[in-house]
């Protein structure tokens, strides 16, 4: 716990002004993100009926939870690292998620592609790391909460 301990210390004291420019864009594309993932369930259908995942009810049922567990942690996780409130543990919940779409979109072969995904996802997650480390800023409502 003290290493844990350390790295929020160090985050809260060397986290510059102009970072949280992008702690806010950050929770923008997320909520982006989670927008566009409902409006396009029929492609995330369509990839799992390629890979042969919905063949059996269970494996379908745990797919489609896990399917709007992703889109509520990244429309509310969004909401809340834009705005700069419990930062650090919404980086935590959304690191898995992240963690899936860069080793998925890889999976497809879709890298090198014009336009692909990958890039985002693997941007948004070295984003994600950094605002756990970094925690919420100076421009945030637990920065003023703390300070009023």
């Amino acid at each position: 716990m003290k290493t844990l301990e350390k790295i929020q210390d160090w985050g809260d004291h060397h986290h510059p002004k102009w970072l949280d420019i992008f702690r806010i864009a950050l929770g923008l594309v997320l909520i982006w993100k989670s927008i566009e993932f409902i409006l396009n369930l029929n492609a995330l259908a369509d990839f799992l009926r390629e890979t042969g995942l919905t063949d059996q009810i269970g494996t379908s049922v745990f797919l489609t939870l896990l399917t709007y567990l992703i889109i509520a942690l990244h429309f509310i996780g969004g909401i809340y690292i834009a705005l700069g409130t419990r930062t650090r543990l919404f980086c935590l919940l959304n690191l898995p998620v992240l963690l899936g779409a860069v080793f998925l979109v890889s999976l497809r072969g879709n890298i090198f592609k014009p336009y692909s995904e990958f890039w985002l996802s693997l941007f948004v997650l070295l984003a994600i790391i950094c605002f756990f480390v970094e925690g919420d800023g100076y421009w945030s409502i637990e920065h003023k909460k703390n300070h009023a």
